[in-house]
């Protein structure tokens, strides 16, 4: 796509733009005194980390921090305050959220940006079915911070003061792709029969990973969040990598995206806690990464050995400016940015 001539900064593109951003303060205003009442703590997590993350599809930026002495060592731009929560977790705290710029690699569009901020928070003792009310909570104070009724994004409406559809992925399957997905669960040839059965693309080097994120994201994602939110639950364990086992079927996780107007807006767990099993599932994650990207990115074993100290918790990241989007009827990311990253995506049109 060619970019328009107009950048961000431009006075009439900027006029377009800051109802949103003035929008964009009351929300994040708003979010913070719902935390504050509920006894959280906000944390600033800092962002050059010794690994950005080790899930298989999110890419990290590199850099070198130079000591003293001259001496270099590689630390990537964190992807999310994720490991740095944890820790904090482990210190002693109980009730912690942060609002925290992160960066991915590689990622960016209608509703993606290399640079954007993540709303985490973490309970300590607490399930993770709780954090959906918290989701809920959320969603109202950014609409009325926002002064709307509903949330807008493509001609499709969500109320965020309904209560939402709680969905899990085996049912989402079937009913909107007409798949088992019991009947196939890691079983790639199984699942990519099915794939082509009903129209997807398959290729030969595509995992089972691969495939059940192309149904998910082709056929499922964009039918959530319609007329109310949707809370879909219970993963396979396989595309869970922080989340412990659910005890009713181990063979998925205590896993739930929230959805609303099909834009995916958090991504939560019930945390795992155990380091053996964390440092198997990274280890996964990145041989997948090596096999598809030709890369990987170390383990942060400072934070593998602070799941030792870790009670019991739950959380999840919530993309503050989706939440913002959608509050607002904003038609892209760049729009409810300040000062977007430069570069085409940050220009008016693109």
């Amino acid at each position: 796509m060619t970019p328009s001539a107009s950048p961000w900064w431009d006075p009439s593109v900027y006029a377009d733009r800051r109802p949103f951003l003035r929008a964009r303060g009351r929300i994040r205003g708003a979010v913070r005194a719902f935390f504050e009442a509920a006894g959280f703590e906000e944390v600033e997590t800092a962002a050059l980390q010794v690994s950005p993350g080790n899930e298989a599809h999110i890419g990290g930026f590199a850099t070198d921090l130079v000591q003293p002495d001259g001496v270099r060592e590689r630390f990537y731009l964190h992807s999310s305050p994720e490991f740095a929560c944890k820790k904090l977790l482990a210190a002693g705290e109980t009730r912690i959220f942060a609002m925290a710029h992160v960066f991915r690699n590689g990622e960016r569009g209608p509703l993606h940006h290399p640079e954007f901020t993540m709303l985490e928070w973490y309970r300590a003792r607490e399930t993770y079915s709780v954090l959906i009310d918290d989701c809920m909570a959320l969603l109202a104070v950014a609409a009325e911070a926002a002064g709307q009724q509903r949330f807008v994004w493509r001609d499709v409406t969500c109320d965020p003061h309904a209560a939402p559809e709680r969905l899990c992925v085996r049912e989402a399957f079937s009913r909107y792709a007409a798949i088992d997905l019991e009947a196939t669960l890691g079983d790639r040839d199984a699942l990519a029969r099915e794939a082509r059965r009903i129209g997807l693309r398959v290729t030969p080097d595509d995992s089972w990973a691969d495939l059940f994120s192309k149904v998910l994201s082709d056929r499922i994602e964009p039918r959530l969040g319609h007329g109310r939110a949707t809370v879909l639950d219970l993963y396979p364990a396989s595309e869970a990598a922080l989340a412990r086992r659910s005890p009713s079927d181990s063979r998925f996780a205590e896993r739930f995206e929230l959805y609303a107007c099909g834009v995916e807006l958090a991504n939560a767990f019930g945390e795992l806690t155990d380091a053996a099993e964390q440092r198997r599932r990274f280890e996964l994650e990145m041989g997948e990464r090596r096999r598809i990207y030709g890369e990987d990115f170390p383990l942060d074993e400072d934070f593998l050995a602070a799941l030792a100290h870790m009670p019991e918790a739950s959380g999840i990241a919530m993309g503050f400016d989706r939440l913002v989007m959608l509050a607002t009827g904003a038609r892209r990311i760049e729009d409810v940015l300040w000062t977007p990253v430069a570069g085409s995506g940050a220009r008016a049109g693109a």
